[in-house]
């Protein structure tokens, strides 16, 4: 196999996989939106046929289904390496992740029948498939736990590491997060703010966020802040330049506390601030938030959550 685009560049080929119910279908139709050729559910024995043709116009997206009469792990694994060993392809593996339980939440509230059920539990369907795939998460070159992410969420983490943004360069995202909940699966660079004074054991400050001026201003007052602050950003922009230069399209940097509300959020929105007045293109998230959002309702947003 071999083919260019029909400019004579490298061709972009993103393969996307997961479970059942990680969000393939989005992730497809938000690669599509983002201008690829997106084919879903396409038998690997027609991938050979598909790339040998005349040159294509538009990067492809091809979504791997378990449910495809010709899936097989190892033809999987096989069309993968024949991509990489070709020069003249720039192919990625996106494995779309997520916890068993919220896979099996997702099919309940839908009300959909797992593709592995077989008159099997829905637990032991999913744990089936997951167990399947398991070979393709460990080779993938993107990996996105959906577990937490809406819709809407996923779509923009889509964009992030696969939006080729008319060639402006490196892309930021600073992200605060809970020890307490795991790593984002996404990060490049993590940052532990854990040292810093807790507002969490203030009656007063507990209830609010980091968004709130109040809280920061106690976590700046922290006698460490300054320093660590100083340091962490003539680091950071010591190294952006050299990730740009290196032609990495989106970094990921997390900053960590224990509940992932008050320190994390505060450091990380100062962050952002900083690299953005420097020049850098950020965004920033805050996922402990979102969670807390979706689990309170509106009336978390008259709290400052």
């Amino acid at each position: 196999m071999g083919v260019t685009m029909a400019d004579g560049t490298q061709h972009q080929i993103v393969l996307v996989t997961g479970p059942s119910g990680a969000g393939r279908s989005t992730a497809i139709n938000a690669l599509e939106d983002m201008g690829f050729e997106a084919i879903d559910n396409l038998p690997l024995r027609l991938l050979p046929r598909l790339l040998d043709g005349r040159p294509l116009e538009k990067a492809l997206a091809l979504g791997l289904d378990t449910r495809n009469r010709d899936f097989a792990i190892d033809t999987v694994l096989d069309a993968i390496d024949a991509l990489g060993a070709e020069p003249s392809y720039d192919a990625r593996l996106l494995y779309l992740d997520c916890r068993e339980e919220v896979l099996l939440r997702r099919f309940s509230e839908t009300r959909r029948r797992h593709p592995y059920a077989d008159g099997d539990a829905p637990g032991d369907a999913v744990q089936r498939e997951v167990a399947l795939l398991r070979p393709l998460r460990e080779k993938a070159d993107v990996l996105i736990d959906t577990s937490e992410l809406s819709p809407h969420e996923l779509r923009a983490s889509i964009n992030r590491w696969f939006g080729r943004g008319g060639g402006e360069g490196l892309s930021v995202s600073v992200q605060s997060f809970s020890y307490k909940r795991g790593l984002p699966q996404e990060l490049d660079i993590a940052f532990d703010v854990r040292f810093l004074t807790n507002p969490h054991w203030v009656d007063d400050l507990r209830p609010l966020t980091g968004l709130d001026a109040r809280v920061s201003q106690y976590v700046e007052s922290d006698a460490a802040f300054a320093g660590f602050f100083e340091s962490l950003t003539a680091l950071l922009l010591s190294l952006l330049p050299r990730y740009a230069s290196e032609g990495k399209a989106h970094l990921t940097i997390g900053i960590g506390c224990t509940g992932g509300k008050h320190r994390s959020v505060t450091v990380s929105e100062k962050l952002m601030k900083a690299l953005a007045e420097a020049g850098w293109q950020v965004s920033i998230r805050h996922r402990e938030l979102e969670r807390m959002r979706r689990e309170a309702g509106p009336e978390a947003r008259g709290r400052g959550v």
